[in-house]
């Protein structure tokens, strides 16, 4: 039998679909709760647990108590050991928000305020134990807090759930990070090598006043698999502004009357309202109708408002460097509610033919956290690269 330890951070990205950028702390978990914020951390991991069903009877899936693991292991049909303790703590934060009146998406009386301490009391837990592979499920902030429990003394492959997954100890979806710790738990099946995997993180605070400030703090051991695995996020080339305003120029040109225009993060989407001589919120979301600003850094709630006020929608997104992805990273405000009441046709993709080089082939990404959905979108795309270019890029394995 293999070991699999199973970690979930069940805040992980609670504040990015209600636009705060990261999850990090006490006071952006009550400032998410109170915008009506709810968990998909606990969701995406039964996502990944659901694909290593098949080979059950081969996995003994060791875990931490309730919502950080414990829960989700048995809703996907196994019977963990569970160790540790949470010490019957409840939510101070919701618990605050109840007593003010205030009605939470989720009640005091079934919800546990993790820590960061209790990642790393896991992780140690877990590497004492013996699992041969660790799974967790979590953003950038979790893996930072496993590294500096456990190092590369034990495999990892991370669910993203987190709003900012910039480290490259991720799979590209939940259900790949599920297929991975399946195939490398089969004897190390071919195809599946160890790499180590760069462990980023930003200063959040920064990140809310569109500043990027990532440090490296360490690496870990993760099962590679070409498809599944994703890579460390790349920064921008210097130089490509003119290419920048060709492809500014030409999405504005084909800019409908009355048509809203949702733009996702980035500096390429942030060239296209400087050329509107417009302010873009370079990590937000925002929206343009008829040349002027329609909304500024919008919520999943104030995008859906718009939509639903628009004759039609479009929703403008750029390339994440180095890993591909076009949805899922960044830009949970685009949920699958907005996606849908816009169309998934409506979208509209946008890069450099350098940062579409930078992926060696690989396809574009996308992880909204509804398969469904993610299958719609997935196909062959034309990505905007140039004054009057389109390059047809795959979308998808």
């Amino acid at each position: 039998m293999k070991k699999l330890g199973l970690i979930v951070n069940p805040v992980a990205g609670v504040g990015g679909r209600v636009g705060l950028k990261g999850s990090d702390g006490a006071e952006v978990l009550r400032a998410a709760l109170e915008r009506g914020a709810a968990r998909d951390a606990p969701r995406r991991a039964r996502l990944a647990l659901e694909r290593l069903f098949r080979i059950r009877d081969q996995v003994e899936i060791v875990t931490w108590p309730g919502e950080m693991g414990e829960d989700e292991a048995r809703a996907a049909g196994f019977e963990p050991r569970v160790l540790g303790s949470l010490g019957g703590r409840r939510s101070y934060v919701l618990c605050e928000l109840e007593r003010s009146g205030e009605k939470p998406a989720i009640s005091c009386e079934d919800f546990v305020l993790t820590t960061s301490a209790d990642t790393e009391q896991a992780a140690r837990d877990l590497c004492a134990a013996g699992a041969d592979l660790i799974l967790f499920a979590g953003g950038d902030g979790t893996a930072r807090n496993i590294c500096s429990a456990v190092g590369d003394r034990v495999p990892v492959i991370g669910v993203p759930a987190g709003v900012k997954i910039h480290s490259a100890v991720y799979a590209t979806t939940a259900a790949a990070a599920g297929d991975v710790a399946a195939l490398y738990l089969q004897e190390r099946a071919a195809g599946v090598q160890l790499r180590e995997g760069e462990v980023m993180d930003i200063d959040e605070d920064a990140f809310r006043e569109n500043r990027v400030s990532a440090h490296l703090y360490g690496y870990m051991t993760v099962p590679y698999a070409r498809g599944l695995t994703q890579s460390a996020k790349a920064g921008g080339v210097a130089g490509e502004e003119r290419a920048l305003n060709d492809i500014a120029t030409e999405v504005i040109a084909g800019m409908r009357a009355d048509a809203l225009y949702i733009l996702g993060p980035g500096t390429t989407t942030r060239t296209v309202l400087e050329r509107l001589g417009l302010p873009k919120t370079l990590l937000g979301v925002d929206a343009v109708r008829n040349g002027a600003l329609a909304g500024s850094d919008l919520t999943e709630g104030a995008l859906l408002e718009l939509v639903a006020a628009a004759p039609e929608a479009w929703i403008v997104v750029t390339v994440i460097g180095g890993q591909g992805h076009i949805f899922g990273r960044g830009n949970q405000q685009i949920s699958p509610a907005v996606l849908h009441r816009a169309g998934a046709g409506h979208v509209i993709v946008i890069a450099t033919q350098t940062k579409l080089l930078s992926l060696e082939g690989r396809p574009l990404l996308v992880d909204t956290g509804d398969p469904d959905l993610d299958e719609q979108l997935s196909g062959y795309v034309k990505v905007v690269t140039a004054l009057g270019e389109r390059t047809m890029y795959k979308v998808g394995g």
